[in-house]
């Protein structure tokens, strides 16, 4: 495998990390709390120390127990569990602060295998910490009834209670944020990377009334928006400041007319930015970063484009202030997308199914969302690929829909390559076929400037929008050809106006990811390929 290539899949790899899909996050990762107090702060006691002095013997077999190391001193036991939870149930813990390591216990060994999977292309950061994650040689965690196990237990309830609120039906979809004892500037952009955290962020509106800072935010689902507000509400976007309280909004939806520094809506990167405001380009676009603004500190020059879910890569101010003064938000880099600046635009995919996937199953899955110009499976490492998008604002758009979603069984984990482009074999250097360049498809979608395409882009569903149907087609020559992939076909319906287009839904998402990679493009007859995308509406 090509060496510079190598890095990207390596452990202690220390790039910024990625968005963990739609997860349930804790606020340590994310900002502090006046007060708050650390789960546990005594030591591991003797004994357990001596029941696990550590696997140092290098990663192991996959077992459900994880061995977690390099801790920081301050580390509480909720900051352990939140590295598991969006894996899958964290079943038991049980914390050596004496030696800086913990255990961790998944409730099956799949959950155990995406975590080290994960951790391994992305390092966990807690406060400036450098995280290890390993497959432990214990297959299962005992502990006893100490009371430093007792606080790890109680932890693991409450925590495990708050994961469970989180679906319980919300009102709506739609938050109302108020910041509170607003200290120090917070953009639209700095509330995407903190609310991106729990979902994907549609729309988002801010405004001041009555004095107050105040935004409006749109989730796809109310379970979404619930474990935004259980987390969040009454956090601190900095120590002793800038105060969130959170509660559901009366109105379904939000309507934003423009893409600018008080308005965005993330599923119409083609609105205008209104006359006020300058002209947001494809690429370059330049943002001050949200959750530490640069306004009052000269010498933060990070930028970054807006998109789904953007997070600062750990930002190290040196100069803040007082209570600021070691606040580098290093959680928000575990927790979110690391910036990707103007023509970085390769992502890192894991996790494939190595017996299934081809670059052109990936050409078309990602071409939803951007045009893709090269794809390179790993030569030595066929579960992992280089998708490399024409900007960086499709990266983040496909990195945003498509992390979590599930591909020939297994779902996908997308982070930000460190590389540049995607490098073609050397002359004479064959690599079966693994790396492909698309740069000329004609089956691109976003070619045109302002291609009525990026309207059309929605997340993975189980309806699907077929379009450029010949008139000697009818519904069960459809159904058929999607049911001969092994499809479950629910409904279909034409559109009443135009025959050439049509709705069909099948069993799942999954489902629906695998018809659209088969059939996008399929030839019809009579000079006509079908063309699939997915739909937001249902049947």
């Amino acid at each position: 495998m090509d060496g510079s290539v190598h890095h990207d899949i390596t452990v202690g790899t220390k790039r910024g990390s990625d968005e963990l899909f739609s997860s349930i996050s804790n606020s340590p990762y994310i900002m502090s709390t006046a007060g708050q107090n650390p789960l546990c702060t005594h030591k591991a006691n003797g004994n357990d120390s001596k029941k696990f002095k550590g696997d140092i013997r290098g990663p192991s077999a996959p077992s459900r127990v994880i061995h977690i190391r390099k801790l920081p001193n301050d580390i509480t036991e909720a900051e352990v569990i939140s590295l598991g939870m969006p894996f899958g149930d964290v079943t038991n813990l049980l914390m050596l602060k004496a030696k800086n390591q913990a255990f961790l216990e998944m409730n099956s060994e799949e959950a155990a295998q995406n975590l080290v999977g994960y951790y391994s292309t992305v390092v966990p950061i807690i406060r400036h910490h450098p995280i290890y994650v390993q497959f432990s040689n214990h297959k299962e965690l005992k502990t006893d009834n100490s009371p430093n196990q007792e606080r790890a237990q109680a932890a693991l309830r409450a925590l495990s209670t708050s994961h469970v609120d989180t679906m319980v039906a919300a009102p709506s979809t739609v938050l109302r944020v108020v910041v509170e004892n607003l200290v120090y500037p917070v953009t639209l952009d700095a509330l995407c990377q903190i609310f991106s955290k729990f979902g994907t962020v549609l729309r988002i509106i801010i405004f001041t009334k009555n004095n107050q800072f105040q935004a409006l935010l749109q989730y796809p689902d109310g379970a979404s928006a619930q474990a935004a507000k259980l987390s969040l509400d009454g956090q601190n976007i900095y120590n002793g400041c800038c105060t969130l309280r959170i509660s559901f909004s009366k109105l379904t939806s939000l309507n934003v007319k423009y893409n600018n520094e008080k308005s965005r809506d993330f599923t119409r990167p083609d609105l205008p930015t209104g006359d006020s405001q300058p002209a947001m380009e494809h690429t370059a676009m330049a943002f001050t970063p949200g959750i530490i603004s640069a306004a009052p500190y000269a010498g933060v020059t990070h930028t970054f484009p807006p998109a789904f879910t953007i997070q600062p890569a750990g930002l190290t101010v040196p100069t803040l202030p007082g209570a600021l003064a070691s606040l580098s938000l290093p959680g928000a880099n575990r927790l979110g997308f690391h910036p990707i600046p103007a023509g970085h635009c390769v992502l890192l995919v894991s996790n494939l199914n190595p017996e299934r996937v081809t670059p052109h199953c990936l050409f078309i899955l990602f071409g939803v969302y951007g045009d893709v110009m090269r794809v390179k499976i790993l030569f030595n490492k066929k579960e992992n690929a280089l998708v490399q998008m024409s900007d960086c604002t499709q990266a983040q758009l496909a990195m945003s829909h498509l992390n979590g979603q599930r591909l020939h069984g297994k779902p996908l984990r997308i982070t930000l390559s460190k590389h540049t482009s995607v490098q073609l074999p050397r002359e004479g250097h064959e690599d079966q076929g693994l790396t492909k360049d698309y740069s000329n498809s004609p089956l691109h979608r976003f070619k045109k400037p302002g291609s009525k395409n990026y309207s059309n882009i929605f997340p993975p569903s189980a309806t699907l929008h077929l379009s450029n149907i010949p008139p000697s087609v009818v519904e069960d020559d459809l159904k058929m050809l999607f049911a001969s992939s092994g499809a479950m076909v629910k409904a279909f319906k034409f559109f009443q106006k135009d025959h050439k287009m049509a709705l069909i839904q099948v069993g799942s998402v999954e489902e629906a990811i695998e018809s659209l990679i088969e059939f996008h493009n399929h030839d019809l007859g009579e000079n006509h390929h079908l063309r699939v995308s997915f739909s937001k509406s249902s049947i």
